[in-house]
Formats: C-alpha cells, structure tokens, sequence
C-alpha cells in the first residue's frame, strides 16, 4: 500500500453518493440490492456446471452456500457479491463481499477499529494479522487470514465503513490471490 498525498486523500466532510470499484472480468456480479439476486446467482452456479463432469450434489452444495453467504451478507449490509468463475471440479477460487458497516459502535477513527480488532483476533484461534493501510479512497483496516482478506475503509463524511472481505479458500491469500485482492481493494474510489 502507499503513502497518501494530500491530493489524493479524500475530503473528510463530503459524504460521497456511491462508489467505484475495479474487479477484473471474469469475476461475475451479483447486485444484492435487487430482488433477482437469487435468480442471478442460480445462473452463476449453473453456468459453471455446465460442460463439466460436476456431481448434483457438490452443484447444489455450491449453491446453498453461496446463498447463504449471500442472505447473511445481506443482513449485514452487503450490496454485491463477486463470484469468480469455478474450477474445474466444481470449486470456488475466490469471492468478494461488499458492504456498507453503519458506524454504531464502530469507532470512525480506523487506528482505534484496528486495536479493537486486534483485540478481538487475540480471543479468535484462527492467526490474523491486523494493519491500517493508506489506500487511495483514505485510510482502511486490513485484516488479513490464511484464507480471507477483509478491508475496512472509512467512508468520508462519517457514513460508516465499506467493507470488502475476499475470500479464497482454494489459494489462500498468500502469493498473486493476495496481491489481486490488494489491488482491487486499492482501486476504490469515491463518486460525489
């Protein structure tokens, strides 16, 4: 991550109106906003089926899992869900789950949400390393596991946190999935 220049930084009292994010092509998105989000993500398990030798089991567990994610990630705020396309034996190399996290008991200063993580991690079993980072959209919380990789930016004008948590439990976030989970994370930008 690099260091933000004060013409990069965003103004801390816009609240901005939406935002944009670079994910590669081949990851396939679903709007969790909409209704048809179900029908959406049905469309993505079945295509990626289609043509391979992948039992109706391991289809329909792919499937309730990613619903259940989904509805989950709904619950909390998620607004999409990036899918990228399965191996070739049914598996899921990797997703993304973007949320809007209301500030309520969330400090806004990302220094303090990391320490009150950090607390947190040291009660979890599962090793995770927790960092503040300059990206270009302000300053994030990156809580990084072997598997997953969340990214908690702060939204100016104190709307709350987007948060990006990637998963990648076929690769792991070590090496270039890390690295693409980094760079997309980096390509946030605010819209006024």
């Amino acid at each position: 991550m690099k260091e933000l220049s004060e013409a990069d930084a965003p103004s801390p009292g816009i609240t901005p109106t939406d935002y944009r994010l670079l994910v590669p092509r081949e990851w396939f998105r679903i709007d969790l906003m909409q209704d048809r989000w179900r029908g959406r993500l049905k469309t993505f398990v079945e295509q990626q089926a289609e043509g391979r030798r992948v039992p109706a089991e391991l289809t329909q567990n792919v499937w309730a899992t990613l619903r259940n994610t989904a509805e989950a990630g709904r619950a909390r705020g998620a607004m999409e869900f990036f899918l990228l396309t399965t191996s070739r034996d049914g598996g899921l190399p990797a997703s993304l789950l973007v949320s809007l996290v209301p500030l309520g008991d969330t400090p806004a200063d990302p220094q303090e949400f990391a320490t009150l993580l950090e607390m947190r991690e040291r009660e979890d079993s599962s090793p995770r390393h927790v960092s503040v980072v300059a990206l270009p959209a302000g300053n994030a919380v990156r809580v990084v596991g072997p598997t997953t990789l969340n990214v908690h930016v702060l939204v100016p004008g104190g709307a709350g946190y987007v948060t990006l948590s990637f998963s990648a439990p076929l690769t792991g976030m070590s090496g270039p999935m890390g690295r693409l989970c980094d760079a997309i994370a980096g390509s946030l930008r605010w819209v006024r």
